[in-house]
């Protein structure tokens, strides 16, 4: 027997929380998250989304013990940009036990129905900031600190319960090259010069904290026609400041702006890749997680995961992407990185993933969104 119940304390969304840590204890693929920030982006009151999103949150038991988990999301304004009526789902995990798959996603219909929305989208979160798309490829690689992983058997339950693809992201392995590419090197020289553009790089919080407002404005330019995209509010690009620009490794971070009004045309946010940190950490930062991520931050790592490549709109296509990497090209092999971690990359974004060809690269993981009507 499968009993299902919403989740209506700080107490159990924390049980929500660690479900997840629990389930997957032992994998050597999983990336646990941060239990304090998971914990803040499914409050209500702490984020900001929840000016024009709803939720629910749900658990599955079986004999008394946790077996599932899942959130049911309406994001209003991605509704109205779209001109959709569909109900979100994410933070999704579960045991490989169809009855418990199943009375979860009935709890989500049924929510969904009164709230009369006629299809199930995901797994997605509030924004794009949130994990989203389900992994049906690259089993045996490793997550991200911006992905989440999931055993084989989560994509034939979506299937035998009537979900079907909506959409697709590809992640890429890219070997980086000891030299910059004569032809990135070339681009970035024009380009820079025909537009009256310069490469900052900061030293510190206190001069990137005048440009991060325009970051994610440009953020909001760029991302606009992507799936699922709703144009981030002041309230949540503060919010997002906050939370990211104290971590960033700024010798990693190049930004592009037209020097006749200091304005961001586009930006590379590169990180080194803190799975293996995260995973000694085990959901908390104390007491001695916070040691394991400075360690995999400031010293040897392998790997540097890019999290945002973002140019906007006007100047996409023009090699603003040739002079973001002929900078992080030279800073990449001083820190001894061997290979960069692409973010999801939606498979139909060509522009995006074209790119890659000019490396040794490697397309080793897909994640999926899925869709399902609502039976009326």
């Amino acid at each position: 027997m499968i009993e299902v119940r919403e989740v209506n304390s700080k107490s159990e969304l924390k049980q929500f929380v660690k479900f997840n840590i629990q389930l997957y204890k032992g994998c050597p693929y999983h990336v646990p998250g941060l239990i304090s920030d998971e914990m803040m982006t499914l409050s209500k009151e702490k984020n900001p989304a929840f000016d024009f999103c709803e939720s629910k949150y749900f658990l599955a038991y079986k004999e008394g013990k946790i077996v599932g988990r899942i959130a049911a999301i309406i994001n209003h304004k991605a509704n109205e940009i779209w001109n959709l009526k569909n109900m979100r789902f994410g933070f999704i995990d579960f045991i490989d036990d169809i009855n418990v798959s199943s009375a979860l996603f009935l709890a989500v219909d049924t929510w969904a129905k009164e709230k009369q929305l006629y299809c199930l989208q995901g797994p997605m979160g509030f924004t794009d900031f949130d994990h989203e798309g389900l992994l049906v490829k690259g089993f045996d690689q490793i997550s991200t600190m911006s992905t989440s992983y999931s055993f084989p058997y989560y994509a034939q339950h979506f299937e035998k319960l009537g979900f079907v693809k909506d959409q697709d992201w590809h992640e890429f392995k890219i070997q980086i090259s000891k030299e910059i590419p004569t032809k990135y090197k070339r681009i970035s020289d024009i380009v820079l010069k025909k537009y009256g553009l310069k490469i900052m790089k900061f030293k510190n919080t206190k001069e990137i904290w005048p440009y991060a407002k325009k970051i994610f404005q440009l953020l909001n330019e760029a991302y606009k026609p992507l799936y699922g995209y709703s144009e981030l509010s002041d309230k949540q690009i503060d919010y997002y400041i906050k939370m990211y620009i104290p971590m960033l490794r700024l010798d990693l971070v190049p930004v592009i702006v037209r020097e006749s009004d200091d304005a961001v045309i586009g930006v590379g946010i590169t990180l080194p890749n803190l799975s293996k940190a995260l995973q000694k950490a085990k959901g908390s930062l104390f007491p001695f997680g916070w040691i394991h991520l400075l360690k995999a931050l400031y010293g040897k790592n392998d790997v540097v995961d890019l999290y945002i490549i973002g140019v906007v709109p006007e100047f996409q296509n023009k090699g603003i992407n040739a002079a973001l990497f002929a900078d992080l090209i030279p800073t990449y092999n001083k820190w001894g990185f061997k290979y960069a971690e692409s973010n999801p990359e939606l498979e139909m974004n060509m522009k995006v993933q074209s790119q890659w060809e000019d490396y040794e690269s490697e397309h080793h993981k897909t994640r999926r969104a899925y869709i399902r009507h609502i039976e009326k």
